[in-house]
């Protein structure tokens, strides 16, 4: 029999950058393990942050997203016009929609059925955010 479990989280406040938020969602959100084969959807509910999934070991990979983005999309673009909320708001809007704002991700016998190197990051693109809610759908087959 399919089951539904959906729960919102607030993360904690981030600084900028890629943080890896898997083990906080998995702690979060424990009905996960009672899913035998499923997926879980993970939505962002802001629009200048975002979600992806990438690499979960080496930190320096997180860092050079965050360089290689800030230098793709700059804060200091001149002809930007939404500018009221901060010079970090539009690139972080811009930023947000290069990523994603869900990720669905398999559950396989309670667990998420990332790949060994795979962890799931909150893309934090303000200097100064407020904590970010997600929202948590997983729905599948009872273990």
């Amino acid at each position: 029999m399919s089951q539904f479990f959906q729960k919102k989280i607030r993360l904690p406040q981030f600084p900028s950058g890629y943080h890896l938020i898997t083990d906080l969602i998995e702690s979060e959100f424990p009905e996960i393990r009672k899913i035998k084969t499923g997926f879980l959807q993970v939505f962002i509910q802001h629009t200048s942050a975002a979600l992806t999934i990438n690499e979960n070991a080496d930190p320096t990979v997180r860092k050079d997203f965050q360089t290689f983005v800030n230098e793709l999309i700059p804060e200091n673009y001149p002809r930007f016009i939404h500018t009221y909320e901060g010079p970090d708001d539009m690139p972080a809007h811009i930023k947000a929609s290069f990523f994603d704002s869900s990720l669905h991700i398999p559950i396989s016998s309670g667990r998420l059925a990332l790949g060994t190197w795979q962890g799931i990051y909150l893309c934090e693109f303000r200097r100064h955010a407020s904590s970010r809610n997600l929202m948590l759908t997983a729905f599948g087959d009872l273990v």
